[in-house]
């Protein structure tokens, strides 16, 4: 952290413009998100909001490994933030079918640590339950869509994974072949 904190008029800038880029990330703008959100870190490095929203914008673009140093940044400013863990994790994982098992360790590491800063941080369980599921690793899997489903009862997809495990249903990722 710098120490110094900015006057209340770059802070409001600052506010704005997170603000700003975070509508416009809702609206899957992300090329336009960047350049609102690299301004407020322009004005306040050590924004943690606007690292969160910077890294949103990298993953929606696909540029998970662009995501990582900004989340790692994040999570030194407020190691307490399970949201900042739980992005952090899909950073590291990358997209699932590509992930390496290095990648998939990182992730869980960091949903895990997320877990235990607030155990109904959300989409956490279900995500860590696809990455058990690529392992073929079933028992950890139905644990973790189930734990989702507790977390949040309207998850459709956590219920689909979980009916398709415990039917003994073949359980396979989009894209996988038997």
């Amino acid at each position: 952290m710098t120490g110094k904190k900015p006057s209340p008029a770059k802070r409001e800038t600052v506010r704005r413009l997170v603000a700003e880029g975070a509508r416009l990330l809702a609206n899957r703008r992300p090329a336009e998100a960047l350049a609102r959100l690299n301004q407020a870190l322009d004005l306040e490095p050590d924004n943690v909001a606007a690292n969160i929203n910077l890294a949103g914008a990298y993953i929606l673009q696909g540029k998970h490994d662009r995501a990582v140093p900004v989340l790692e940044k994040a999570a030194e400013l407020d190691p307490s933030n399970a949201m900042v863990w739980s992005n952090l994790a899909a950073a590291y994982l990358g997209k699932l079918p590509f992930a390496t098992s290095e990648r998939e360790d990182r992730a869980i590491q960091a949903y895990e640590h997320a877990l235990v800063l607030d155990p109904s941080t959300p989409h956490v369980h279900y995500n860590l339950g696809l990455i058990y599921l690529e392992r073929k690793d079933a028992l950890r899997a139905t644990a973790h869509f189930s734990s989702a489903l507790q977390t949040d009862p309207s998850d459709r997809d956590a219920r689909r994974w979980l009916d398709k495990l415990l039917s003994g249903e073949q359980a396979e990722l989009p894209g996988e072949t038997a």
